[in-house]
């Protein structure tokens, strides 16, 4: 994750499955009546957020989720978690520099034929062709649109549809266009990689 984000992001990274972490009250009322594997992923990617914060400056706080069930990070901090089969991390950097940050991670396979119309157009999976198939373009599509919405929803507490962002992918970069406006740009750059089995993107927006 580190090789699609900024140096002055800080990225945690965990790897396996998932250790054992304890969750803040401000945190539990999210997962109080979830599953134990969703519960126990939950608190591992808490777990990579707070070593990141530690990192950055804040310390080891909680970070609770909304209404949206996007994370609440601290006052002056931006952030962004992801978490997928044997993989969870956590991006955190000062607000003064960054105005929002997203990231996803995704196991690297295929996406299910039915779902592919679904998360692209015609256009996008079209431009896709030229990408070596070894690398689930269609994958590394899905995963840059969940980045996009993730670095949306907290600045415009609205919903961002699949439909709403038309993606290119190019050489360890992307780019996204806005079909919806008020985000201040109706273009946004990302980077992608792949490896360990997983593609990684992510969007850093600067602060203006």
């Amino acid at each position: 994750m580190e090789q699609v984000l900024p140096s002055d992001v800080v990225v945690v990274e965990h790897r396996g499955k998932p250790l054992p972490a304890p969750l803040f009250p401000e945190e539990e009322a999210a997962v109080a009546r979830a599953v134990p594997a969703r519960r126990t992923e939950y608190a591992a990617v808490r777990a990579c957020a707070r070593v990141a914060l530690t990192r950055l400056g804040p310390g080891p706080v909680a970070v609770p989720s909304g209404r949206d069930r996007a994370p609440i990070w601290p006052s002056g901090v931006v952030g962004s978690m992801t978490h997928c089969d044997g993989y969870r991390a956590a991006a955190v950097a000062h607000g003064d520099s960054w105005a929002g940050i997203g990231i996803d991670a995704e196991v690297l396979e295929p996406l299910p034929a039915e779902t592919v119309s679904l998360i692209m157009s015609d256009a996008e999976r079209d431009a896709l062709a030229g990408i070596d198939p070894a690398l689930c373009p269609d994958r590394m599509l899905f995963s840059a649109k969940e980045s996009v919405y993730k670095v949306w929803s907290p600045i415009m507490h609205s919903w961002l549809g699949f439909e709403h962002v038309d993606v290119r992918i190019d050489d360890g970069t992307f780019t996204a266009r806005l079909r919806v406006s008020g985000l201040g740009t109706d273009v946004l750059h990302g980077r992608w990689a792949v490896g360990d089995a997983l593609v990684v993107t992510a969007v850093a927006i600067p602060r203006a």
